[in-house]
C-alpha cells in the first residue's frame, strides 16, 4: 500500500511524525507537508503564480511552502503523477477538528483534495493544541480504525473520514463511536493581541510562523482570533464534539459533494 501523508501544522510537528510511524506498518509512506503552520486553510490552494518552494528532506519526507491541499496537489502532480497513492492520511492535527471546526480545517482540506481525486482519505486530530501532546491514544487505536475503514471503503465518490481523539490518558478512552458533524459557532473571536493567549495553549507565536514582537504600521490595532465555542442545543447525542468531550473517539463520514438533495427537490417544484 502506498500512503501519502500531510498535515496543517507543518512538517516539524510531533503529530505528523507519530502518524508516519503508525502508517509505516501498513505500507510505503511518503510525507509531503507544509513548510510552515497552515491551520484554518480548509481546501485553499496556493494560486496566483506564487513561487512554491519544495525540499526533499530524505527518507520519503518532503516539505512544500504551500497549503495542505496544495501539498496533496503537488504530490499527485509530481511523485504520483502516473499512479496515485492508495490512501491520503492527514494529521495528526494538534487541535480538534470536530463540529464546525471541520469547515475551516486545513487537515480536512487536504483529505478533501484526496477525495476529490477519487482517493480514499482520512483526517486525524487530537483535541489539544499543545506541541508536545500525548499521542498514545492515537497510537493504540488508529491502526485498527484505519484497517476497518480501508477494508470496507464505500464505492461512492467523494467520501472522506474525520477522526477525532479526546485528549485524555489512553486508559480513559471509552472506545470508538460513529458520529455526525456537530453544529455550533465561535463567539468573541477577536481579542487584542496578547502573548498570554498563546501561553494558555502551551504554544508560542513562532510555532505558528509568527513573531513575538510583531511590527505594525502607524494607526493599526493588533488582534488575534481566539474564539469561544458555543454548542448548538439541537445537536444529537452523537455529535462528534460531544462524543469527544465524553471520552470517545469519533468517526464521521464527510463528502466533498455539498449539494443539499432535499432542497434540490424543493427547488425543482419552484422552477
Amino acid at each position: 500500500m502506498r500512503i501519502l501523508i500531510t498535515n496543517d501544522d507543518g512538517y516539524e510537528a510531533k503529530g505528523i511524525k507519530v502518524l508516519a510511524d503508525i502508517m509505516s506498518r501498513f505500507g510505503e509512506v511518503t510525507v509531503i507537508a507544509p513548510k510552515k503552520h497552515q491551520s484554518g486553510m480548509s481546501m485553499a490552494v496556493s494560486l496566483g503564480f506564487k513561487q512554491i518552494a519544495h525540499k526533499d528532506l530524505g527518507n520519503g519526507w518532503h516539505y512544500v511552502d504551500a497549503t495542505p491541499a496544495s501539498c496533496i496537489k503537488f504530490g499527485l502532480n509530481t511523485m504520483f503523477l502516473d499512479n496515485f497513492p492508495d490512501v491520503v492520511v492527514s494529521g495528526i492535527n494538534h487541535g480538534s477538528n470536530a463540529a464546525t471546526a471541520s469547515c475551516y480545517s486545513g487537515t480536512l482540506g487536504a483529505a478533501m483534495e484526496g477525495a476529490l481525486n477519487g482517493i480514499p482519505a482520512i483526517g486525524v486530530s487530537l483535541d489539544t493544541l499543545h506541541p508536545d501532546a500525548d499521542f498514545k491514544g492515537v497510537e493504540k487505536y488508529f491502526g485498527d480504525i484505519f484497517e476497518k475503514l480501508m477494508k470496507e471503503w464505500p464505492s461512492k465518490h467523494g467520501v472522506y473520514y474525520n477522526v477525532n481523539f479526546p485528549d485524555i490518558p489512553v486508559e480513559e478512552i471509552k472506545g470508538v463511536r460513529v458520529g455526525v458533524q456537530g453544529m455550533g459557532r465561535w463567539v468573541k473571536e477577536f481579542k487584542e493581541w496578547d502573548l498570554s493567549h498563546y501561553a494558555r495553549y502551551g504554544i508560542t507565536p513562532e510555532l505558528l510562523g509568527q513573531s513575538s514582537t510583531p511590527v505594525v504600521e502607524e494607526g493599526e490595532d493588533l488582534y488575534m482570533m481566539v474564539g469561544e465555542f458555543t454548542d448548538d442545543p439541537r445537536n444529537p447525542e452523537n455529535a462528534d464534539h460531544r462524543l469527544v468531550a465524553d471520552g470517545y473517539i469519533s468517526v464521521v463520514a464527510h463528502n466533498i459533494d455539498c449539494t443539499d438533495y432535499e432542497e434540490t427537490e424543493h427547488l425543482k417544484r419552484i422552477f
